[in-house]
């Protein structure tokens, strides 16, 4: 995936690092897998704000992802690579042999006219979805399960993927992308290949008014805000915090404070993934 960078005739031009879009195939996306999309602004059911710096942004309509992959032995053909605009990779559009039409998320190098399929038995090739108990040692999946049938829930962002490590009994090593090694459970299925768009980390948007665009509101420091609102406000001009760590709007722990709660699954992982 190529970037490239704009002739800077506006200010918002000259730091701005675009992605090309070469490898969409297709631009309308199919309307039988298409949902209307909410926004919620980050506020709950009650009209609460509980995620700030969110609303606005551009109309979206969701697109229905496959991240179960249960076609088992159906024959998939890739119709189009398209832009989803809910996620970081691209999406690709996959007609299967008995007439159904589905989403996936797409895979790098995966190209129109290739076959997918999933199941036990298939190949391991770009696409295809199988349990991680067929996986050989050494490959990089994604949109790996971490509870049986429940689809796909980790490493589905943009140029991501996890690698096997080793099998163990009933369970398989995997290193994650943030660095973590746990184990999971070797019938919870994955998908081979590492995810498409992998330059994402590296496109700058230029200017606030792209942010925008993507339904981001602006944040502002805790420093510059008064005593009231913040724990880090106050004072004359520059000030330094004047307390033992850095603290959020609500006085709680921040920057390298661990929130982690699950510890009924402490026991499957190997390596943090602050353990670098």
């Amino acid at each position: 995936m190529a970037l490239r960078e704009r002739k800077p005739i506006t200010p918002g031009q000259r730091g701005m690092i675009l992605q090309l879009s070469d490898d969409i195939t297709r631009s309308k996306p199919k309307k039988s897998l298409l949902k209307p999309l909410k926004k919620r602004a980050g506020r709950n059911s009650s009209g609460r704000l509980t995620v700030r710096h969110r609303g606005g942004g551009h109309k979206r309509r969701f697109r229905e992802i496959d991240f179960k992959r249960d076609k088992h032995g159906v024959l998939g053909s890739v119709f189009s690579i398209e832009y989803d605009p809910n996620r970081s990779s691209r999406i690709a559009l996959i007609k299967y042999s008995d007439g159904d039409w589905r989403y996936i998320i797409a895979p790098n190098g995966l190209k129109v006219g290739d076959e997918v399929s999933s199941g036990k038995d298939v190949g391991i090739s770009v696409g295809n979805s199988l349990p991680l108990n067929s996986i050989p040692t050494g490959t990089l999946v994604h949109n790996v399960e971490l509870t049986l049938g429940k689809g796909g829930q980790i490493v589905r962002s943009a140029g991501n993927s996890a690698q096997v490590l080793a099998k163990e009994g009933r369970y398989t090593l995997l290193r994650l992308p943030s660095g973590e090694v746990r184990y999971i459970l070797s019938d919870c299925s994955a998908t081979i290949g590492e995810l498409s768009v992998p330059d994402h980390k590296n496109i700058k948007l230029g200017k606030a008014g792209k942010s925008r665009h993507l339904g981001k509101r602006p944040s502002v420091r805790g420093s510059v805000m008064s005593p009231r609102d913040h724990p880090h406000g106050g004072g004359e001009g520059r000030s330094p915090i004047g307390m033992p760590g850095p603290k959020t709007p609500w006085g709680k722990p921040a920057l390298g404070y661990r929130t982690r709660k699950n510890k009924s699954t402490d026991k499957f992982i190997v390596r943090r993934r602050y353990q670098k």
